[in-house]
């Protein structure tokens, strides 16, 4: 089910949460604070410095650049379109349509990160559940691989371990059992105190298979060093929990090769108790594109669109297709990278192939990327410059209200104009 928010405050696009209790305060037509906003909302939000389009470094009228990256993206033989993470859902269903249009292959930052988890939600072989059900319900919440105070700073103040909800008026102290398994101690481990869980790397599977003995009463077993009595206590807590949630972090999506064993693990354990899984989405859109692109594909990513000879599409799937294999193969031709930043989110020796083929980047900041890129178009900011849609790390979707208007296109409409171009 989708559930629109709508109120009297703004959204803030700094992270999947998209927060909508932003108070903003304007200096004349500029934005002065972000009330409620953590340090990375209003690092986003206040950051509104006019740049300029390019071709070849050159600065030039956003047409101009339009009209390049129309041409570059026509005269290709295997285009690539990647991220939109930090786009719209608009924006990403046209992205879509430019995919089909010129046959290209589209992919996004999930594919080398949270989109196995994200599609088998989709699927529904995953149980999930609102952040609005977290607050409201969740007794134990298990941060396993995450470290929500630095990623997602307002989850726990929001939503899962402070706020007082339906069913959890006596506070966090008493209402509320934090456990943080991760390889390391950090800021969200530090919340959860005793039962923070330090595993070594990739043990995760491992560990799993240790509770699920422990949930059927056999002695549970590790190769590393934690005591069993502690697994015992880890399971009895899980076990006992009434409403439970795991928020997965890129530390377990890695620990495996797949998600079979979160699943199986999952589905063990629901039959001793009630829990819920959910993604710790970093981009506060990846949900958005995994959803559209998955309703138009029935894939989250990973998708190149081709022609065949009755002139209809096929849809092609695989790894082959995801944005590290085509770009270490040297695939594309030309690449169109949406609101993203290869040179900070890829291995180098993965992104540093850019530089061979021509690539256009749409993007309201300024990125290490666009260094080597032939052609920047600047877009409007999402939920600060232009509205639009965007679905929430929990599968809410969720409606962003311009705050100003910068009089730059949003990335819906640039993409748009490529095509009428094509």
């Amino acid at each position: 089910m989708v559930i629109f928010l709508r109120n009297k405050y703004s959204v803030c696009p700094g992270c999947s949460l998209l927060c909508d209790d932003i108070e903003i305060e304007m200096k004349g037509t500029e934005i002065d604070k972000a009330n409620n906003a953590c340090i990375k909302g209003v690092s986003r939000i206040k950051d509104t410095k006019k740049l300029e389009s390019k071709i070849d470094g050159n600065e030039v009228n956003q047409d101009e650049a339009i009209f390049k990256a129309a041409e570059l993206l026509q005269n290709a033989n295997n285009p690539l379109i990647f991220g939109l993470d930090n786009s719209t859902t608009e924006a990403q269903l046209e992205a879509i349509k430019l995919a089909k249009l010129i046959s290209a292959t589209i992919d996004d930052n999930s594919s080398f990160c949270q989109g196995p988890i994200v599609n088998a939600i989709l699927k529904n072989e995953l149980k999930t559940c609102t952040l609005d059900d977290v607050r409201d319900y969740a007794d134990v919440l298990v941060f396993w691989g995450a470290d929500p105070s630095n990623s997602h700073p307002r989850l726990n103040s929001k939503y899962a371990y402070y706020p007082r909800g339906k069913e959890r008026q006596r506070g966090w102290d008493e209402d509320r059992t934090a456990i943080a398994i991760d390889v390391r101690e950090s800021s969200s481990s530090v919340l959860c105190k005793d039962n923070f869980y330090q595993i070594p790397p990739r043990s995760d599977g491992e560990l799993m298979t240790a509770l699920s003995s422990a949930f059927s009463g056999k002695m549970p077993k590790v190769s590393f060093d934690i005591e069993t009595q502690r697994i015992l206590k880890l399971s009895n807590i899980l076990k006992k929990a009434k409403y439970g949630v795991i928020f997965a972090g890129l530390g377990l999506t890695y620990s495996q090769t797949g998600i079979e064993t979160i699943k199986n693990f999952l589905t063990e354990l629901n039959t001793y108790s009630n829990f819920h899984l959910i993604p710790m989405v970093g981009h506060y859109n990846m949900r958005g594109f995994n959803q559209a692109l998955y309703n138009e594909t029935g894939y989250v990513n990973r998708v190149k669109f081709v022609k065949n000879e009755s002139g209809n599409l096929d849809i092609k799937h695989g790894l082959q297709y995801s944005v590290l294999e085509q770009l270490n193969n040297k695939e594309p031709d030309t690449v169109l990278i949406i609101g993203t930043d290869p040179f900070t989110s890829m291995p180098h020796s993965v992104a540093k192939k850019l530089k061979e083929v021509p690539t256009i980047i749409i993007d309201p900041c300024e990125t290490l990327t666009e260094k080597i890129a032939d052609v920047v178009i600047r877009s409007a900011k999402s939920g600060i410059e232009c509205g639009g849609n965007a679905i929430r790390i929990d599968g809410t979707c969720v409606e962003l209200v311009p705050i100003i208007n910068s009089g730059c296109l949003c990335d819906e409409h640039i993409i748009c104009k490529i095509m009428e171009e094509i």
